[in-house]
Formats: structure tokens, sequence, C-alpha cells
């Protein structure tokens, strides 16, 4: 097997940085040295069959985006990246593994939801990959088969207080699901939103005329995330299951978190980076020649942006820095405009909800470095290290040691990377919403289980080179 070393760069983890060379024997690492260092007597440089060179860079551990969606079905179409699509566009933004969402809806088997997605997922993927399992229709059946899933290597759930008819469990489904969580050490995932009361909404609006996108994150309201995310908490308490919050949007959503959390309870929530970037005013401004007003369904996610002026984004950021929320993904759900978005022209309801981010959250999250909301050091465990914990993956990733898979990515903080259609765009869409962001950094060189897969602005990697996880239980609970 190939032996590479990087050498000159500094070695970031989440508790601290220091110049080192890290050595890499096929797949695994086998070593971090001191720079320059001499084994039995030889100089490893002229030792190994590969050099690279990171003066000057951070080397650290790569990406895990714990929350994707490939080829989703949502609103009668489904989103456009494909597990190939998806895990180059990820790699090129320097993420080395992804856990993505198996479906199994109202009428489905759980067996059959798990095996469709390894299905889509096998010798498709660029970089190593798990799944999170979807339980869509909670009934005596798919309760016993959520029991099994720890053998299957899927030690987390998701349940949806939102879509009703389509994702939507009830509280006593919640309940009932929670109850599997406690006996097994699975992670019960939640979509928190009060989605009864949310339809009822939506459906005054448009009643109203009040149909443009905007009206997505109205119809959205924070009430009701608050809401939702409080009654989870409170399942999660009296059943004594461990809970994890998606995608937290809204200020007092963080705050029933902190509230668990500062009693003791196994509740977590993440973030992504929409929440931190993103505002409802800015999408209401949003108009273009092509879109009109209908430029704003870019934007469209669950849960919605939420308002800059109410102090969201702050919030968000600030919840990083004290481990009130502890993980940043992208929930990537990408959807065309054309064809896709466009299916919400005249009521927001029917615009598939979803952003594409996946090769942009390293870069966007690093930015927050650049502008002193985070640290370095944050910036790794966010992205890298607290997601391999939270999903049963650390020691064999989310961080540089001997012993663990050669994913590393070589990252220039003096580098530059421009966002946007035509610029680093890999993703299966027609358009970025990240248009015209600027990023104070760029990822160089990024190797997958020790091979190089990005390097030098070009794709080295293959189809088929991402390998299927089996993730044990949460490292991360109390």
């Amino acid at each position: 097997m190939a032996t590479t070393l990087i050498t000159g760069g500094t070695v970031v983890s989440s508790t601290g940085r220091a110049p080192a060379d890290v050595l890499i024997d096929g797949e695994r690492i086998v070593g971090v040295l001191e720079p320059g260092s001499r084994l039995l007597g030889t100089d490893v440089a002229a030792s190994v069959d590969r050099v690279i060179d990171a003066t000057g860079k951070y080397v650290i551990p790569g990406g895990i985006d714990a929350h994707t969606h490939m080829e989703l079905p949502f609103g009668g179409t489904a989103a456009i990246d494909t597990f190939e699509t998806g895990t180059r566009a990820a790699a090129w933004g320097g993420t080395t593994s992804i856990i993505d969402f198996a479906v199994q809806r109202y009428g489905e088997r759980v067996q059959d939801g798990l095996a469709a997605w390894h299905e889509k997922a096998a010798g498709n993927c660029a970089i190593d990959y798990g799944f999170h399992q979807i339980v869509g229709g909670v009934d005596d059946d798919s309760l016993a088969a959520m029991r099994s899933l720890p053998d299957e290597g899927v030690s987390s759930f998701k349940l949806f207080m939102a879509y009703p008819g389509v994702f939507y469990s009830d509280d006593a489904q919640v309940l009932k699901a929670m109850q599997v969580s406690r006996d097994t050490g699975m992670l019960t995932m939640m979509h928190a939103e009060n989605g009864p009361a949310i339809d009822v909404l939506a459906q005054q609006l448009v009643d109203q005329g009040k149909t443009d996108p905007y009206y997505h994150g109205i119809a959205r309201a924070w009430e009701m995330e608050e809401e939702a995310t409080h009654r989870a908490i409170m399942l999660a308490k009296l059943t004594g299951a461990p809970l994890y919050v998606v995608h937290v949007s809204a200020k007092q959503a963080v705050e029933q978190l902190a509230w668990a959390r500062d009693k003791g309870q196994n509740v977590y929530g993440e973030t992504c980076p929409q929440y931190l970037y993103l505002s409802l005013e800015e999408q209401l401004g949003a108009k273009s020649d092509e879109w009109g007003s209908f430029e704003g369904a870019k934007w469209v996610c669950s849960t919605p942006l939420r308002s800059r002026e109410e102090g969201h984004q702050d919030a968000m950021w600030q919840a990083l820095r004290t481990n009130d929320l502890q993980m940043v993904s992208t929930d990537h759900c990408p959807f065309c405009m054309k064809d896709q978005k466009e299916l919400g022209v005249g009521d927001f309801r029917k615009i598939p909800n979803g952003i594409g981010s996946i090769e942009h959250r390293m870069d966007l999250m690093y930015q927050g470095v650049v502008t002193g909301e985070i640290t370095l050091e944050r910036w790794v465990e966010l992205t890298s290290t607290t997601p391999a914990r939270m999903f049963g993956l650390y020691g064999r990733k989310g961080v540089i040691q001997p012993g663990a898979d050669a994913d590393v990515v070589v990252y220039d903080p003096n580098g530059h990377t421009s966002i946007g259609m035509g610029k680093t765009h890999h993703m299966n869409m027609d358009h970025s919403a990240w248009e015209g962001f600027e990023i104070d950094g760029h990822v160089d060189t990024v190797l997958s289980r020790g091979k190089v897969i990005v390097d030098d602005n070009a794709y080295l990697g293959a189809k088929g080179d991402g390998r299927f996880l089996k993730r044990g239980l949460s490292q991360y609970l109390i």
C-alpha cells in the first residue's frame, strides 16, 4: 500500500493546534510526528511514496456532514443531487463523509426503505457514507423493525412533527418511538415544527393572496419551532430517550435546548449555514429579471430562514460558541429552480423545501473563523469531531491520530474561494443559494482514506470510492 507524508502544516484538532507532519500508510493514519522527524534513523520524507507540502496551511480531519438528502422524493419531485453528484460536490468542499436519510413512509416497511437507500448509494459515492432512518409511519411493525437497526450500523432515526400526510408523527407515535430509543440507545432525531398549525396558517395566507416564497417563513413562525422543540424535549424526558433536534433556526428553540441541557438531559441540536448567514428580510427583497419576486424560492427550506432584525442569526453563532448547539450540518436537499422550485409559482406551499450547501459548509464555517465568530479549533469541532462523536464514528473519523481513517483536508488560510455558478459549484443544480459569497480560505487537497481525491483545483476521485459506514451508538451522550 502507498505511503504519504503531509509535511510543513499546522495540524488542527478540536482542542488545539501544532506544527506536525502526518504519516499515512494505505488508508490509515499511522503517525502524527514532530516536523522533520526521523524513524529508525531514516528521513521519513525520503522513504514515503508521496509527499504533500502543507507549508503555511492547516491540516484538519475531513468534514462530516451528518444531515443530507440525496435523491429524496419531496413535493412531487426529488432532490436533484444523486449520491454520485452530491458526494463529489462534498469532496470538492472538504467533506469526506456524509450521513444521509433512508426513508420509510406510511404503509412501507422500515427494512425496505433502508434497502432502497443502500441500492441508491452502493457503488456511486465518492466519499464514505452512512444512514439515519426516517420513520414516517410509526406503527407496531416499524417499531419492531427499528430495534434491529443498530445491528445494521444505523444508530439513529428521524421523526417529523411537521408535514401531516407525508412524514408526520403525532405525540403518541413520538412517545412510542422514543421508548425504542431509550431501550436500544439509538438517537432520536427530530424535525421540530408544529405541522398541523403551520398548515392552517399557510392556508390562511394563500386565501389572502399572499403566495410569494417569503410567506413560507411567515407560516412557519418561530413560535411553531419553539413549541415543538419544547414538546419533543418533554417527551424525551418522560421516556428517557436521547434527543437531537435538526436544523435549529429560531433563537427561542435554542433556549429550550439550553434549558433542558442545563437540567442534565441528553438533548442536542444542530444548525445549518443558511441560518447563520441568510435571512427572511433578504428573501423578501430577492428579485430577478428571470424570476421576479419568485427569486426567493431559492431559499425556501424548513425550518425557514428567520428575521435578522429579531437577532436569530447572531443567536445561532452565540449558541455555537457556548455549545448550546453542538454541530453544523447542511440539510442538503437541492432542487433546481426550473421544473422543481417553480412548481410553487402562485402557491409557496408547493415549493420543494431545500437548499444545496454540501459543497460550501466547510468554507462558510471557516469564514466564521475569519470574522471572529468561532475559533479555529471550534471550526474543526463543529464540522468534523462532534459529528463523529454524536453519530458513533469517532476514532475512525473526525480526528487526526494513529489508527484513524486518513480522511484529511489541507486548507489554505491565505487562499480565496468565490462561491457561485461557474465558480465553485459542482452540485447538480441550476442556481446557487450562495451566489456571490466570498471566502477568505481555500480547500487545497482532500484525502479520503489515504487517496487524494481533490488536489490543485482538480478532481481525482471516482464513483465508488466511498464505502458504507456501519456506525455505533452515540459517543456524545452524558
